[in-house]
């Protein structure tokens, strides 16, 4: 869910930018350029255009993203696989008395000291 919100989230950042570049700006008509102002029957503002409608949609839907993005960044979910718990290992024991047929290891002998009697020189 949370690649599919990521790549959700690129997608919508993308297509925000592309429709905001292809508006005209407030000032694009040719009487504005020259000082002065179009008569219109909604005021200077004018009615709100398809793509300006389109940009509140997916500037909100792109807000929406960002907040469950940044919520979930702080609060990951845990994975199934980090809550299950291993078994405790269990501990062979061997009865008193059983080796199992090996010999028991021999007491290492301790080096030969430096200042002591050298073998074969």
């Amino acid at each position: 869910m949370h690649v599919f919100i990521s790549i959700l989230h690129i997608l919508i950042c993308l297509l925000l930018i592309f429709i905001v570049l292809i508006q005209s700006g407030k000032g694009a008509d040719m009487g504005a350029a020259f000082g002065g102002s179009s008569q219109t029957l909604f005021g200077s503002a004018g009615p709100a255009t398809f793509l300006g409608k389109m940009t509140s949609v997916i500037a909100t839907v792109f807000m929406i993203t960002s907040l469950w993005l940044a919520y979930f960044a702080v609060h990951k979910p845990q994975s199934v696989i980090d809550t299950v718990v291993s078994p405790p290992a269990v501990e062979q024991t061997v009865p008193a008395g059983e080796t199992g047929g090996a010999a028991p290891a021999a007491p290492a002998t301790p080096p030969a000291e430096a200042g002591g009697p050298k073998a074969n020189q």
